[in-house]
């Protein structure tokens, strides 16, 4: 993983970059993590390359652009689908979903105000592991996830020059 910039950011978010960032390095089978914010939008990657071709790409396509985008999209459609869910079996709030493929596997696990922190991980992952750790994010990322850190971090990502290398 490439470490993201965080020049010019505040210390909230330079941590919630180094839990991220800590969290793939850490977890062994993590493919790739998207914190998503309660109306879909990117806050979070730890596949920063790819937002540059995505920004290539939205003048010859519309839709999802990009893994990390791609992975926003996903996490952001799982978290209102099981939301909805919970919703009309009257069970309370949905606190994580795992969804095992035969190629890999999909976590999305609820961080605060509607939050997501959506997990691509590989076949051979550990999902107990990769739960755990992901409980631990955010335990630790969730009381700082306030509105002006939400706003700062998508002005980041959308402040981001093109081709960099972050």
């Amino acid at each position: 993983m490439t470490a993201p910039s965080t020049f010019g950011l505040s210390s909230e978010a330079r941590n919630l970059h180094w839990l991220l960032t800590n969290l793939v390095e850490e977890v062994p089978g993590i493919l790739s993590v998207a914190v998503v914010s309660s109306d879909g939008l990117l806050l979070l990657s730890s596949d920063p390359g790819r937002i540059d071709e995505a920004r290539q790409a939205r003048g010859a396509r519309r839709g999802p652009r990009g893994s990390a985008a791609d992975l926003a999209t996903i996490v952001s459609g799982i978290g209102s689908l099981t939301v909805g869910a919970a919703k009309l079996m009257d069970f309370g709030g949905v606190k994580h979903t795992m969804v095992a493929m035969d190629e890999g596997s999909l976590f999305v696990m609820s961080i605060s105000d509607g939050s997501l922190l959506g997990v691509h991980g590989s076949a051979d992952c550990d999902m107990s592991v990769v739960a755990y750790h992901m409980a631990l994010f955010v335990g630790r990322a969730g009381h700082v996830l306030t509105p002006e850190l939400r706003n700062e971090l998508r002005k980041s990502l959308e402040s981001e020059p093109t081709g960099s290398t972050r």
